[in-house]
């Protein structure tokens, strides 16, 4: 016979970890279409692409700063802020790569 087992917590998923990782997700996919758009056009980028860079940068940090804060609190689950964490620290890294790139 299979027993149910149940688990009761007070443990809940943080908004603002959620809005970290939507933050991820949207610097990097903003910096990929970014990068792809100007392999396209040969290495020749807009100042729009360049605008869309720094945006991005700007989320990424935001984001970090969000995953961080909610990862410290001890009555939410870790799955948002972690993932949060990773994504805004791998769009934050690409943006450092592509700015060396430039130099």
């Amino acid at each position: 016979m299979k027993r149910k087992h149940f688990i009761f917590t007070n443990k809940k998923h943080s908004e603002r970890a959620i809005m970290a990782t939507i933050l991820g997700l949207i610097s990097n996919a903003s910096i990929g279409i970014v990068i792809y758009l100007t392999y396209l056009k040969g290495g020749d980028a807009p100042i729009s692409y360049g605008l869309t860079g720094l945006l991005a940068t700007i989320f990424s940090v935001v984001g970090l700063i969000l995953g961080i804060l909610t990862a410290q609190e001890k009555e939410m689950f870790q799955l948002f802020p972690i993932l949060g964490i990773l994504l805004n620290l791998i769009a934050l890294g690409i943006m450092m790569f592509v700015v060396q790139l430039g130099f």
